[in-house]
């Protein structure tokens, strides 16, 4: 199926997730990376830069990306948190490491990149049929309730 767009606040669904490990083993997989990626400054009037100077600088950003998914890949869904910073343009000489994936944990996705001056944030699922969608569904509203407990992610995936 397509991928779409979840409709709550990324510091949430990482906040929620953190405390759902820390009550019981969780039934949810998690997997967090970033990466360092150089880009090229795209042409914009508001820049005042020509061919040549953009040419010399390219803009560094960090990704980081978690995934979220049921410790049963059966359950055919995935969710994903992806928060974007433009870390600014480099000069020629001036250098920046760009690194490849780097493995981080949940800890660390949460406290160097769910803060609100870190970027951009999206939140993006898929599921593999009309099932995991509803699975996924129910998990969501125990996300937007903050509902916790042993067993919520079992009884809300069984639904």
């Amino acid at each position: 199926m397509e991928p779409f767009s979840v409709h709550i606040d990324p510091k949430q669904i990482v906040r929620w997730v953190i405390a759902e490990h820390r009550i019981a083993p969780s039934s949810l997989k998690t997997v967090a990376r970033r990466t360092t990626e150089e880009r090229q400054i795209p042409a914009r009037p508001e820049l005042h830069l020509g061919d040549e100077e953009r040419e010399d600088l390219r803009e560094i950003a960090t990704v980081a990306t978690l995934e979220i998914a049921p410790a049963h890949p059966s359950d055919g869904w995935l969710m994903t948190i992806v928060v974007e910073d433009e870390i600014g343009p480099r000069g020629p000489g001036r250098g920046t490491m760009v690194e490849n994936d780097q493995p981080i944990d949940l800890e660390t996705f949460n406290s160097q990149f769910i803060r609100p001056e870190r970027g951009m944030a999206t939140v993006v699922a898929k599921t593999d049929d009309a099932a995991a969608t509803a699975r996924l569904s129910a998990l969501l509203a125990s996300i937007e309730s903050d509902r916790h407990g042993p067993g919520v992610v079992k009884q809300e995936q069984a639904k």
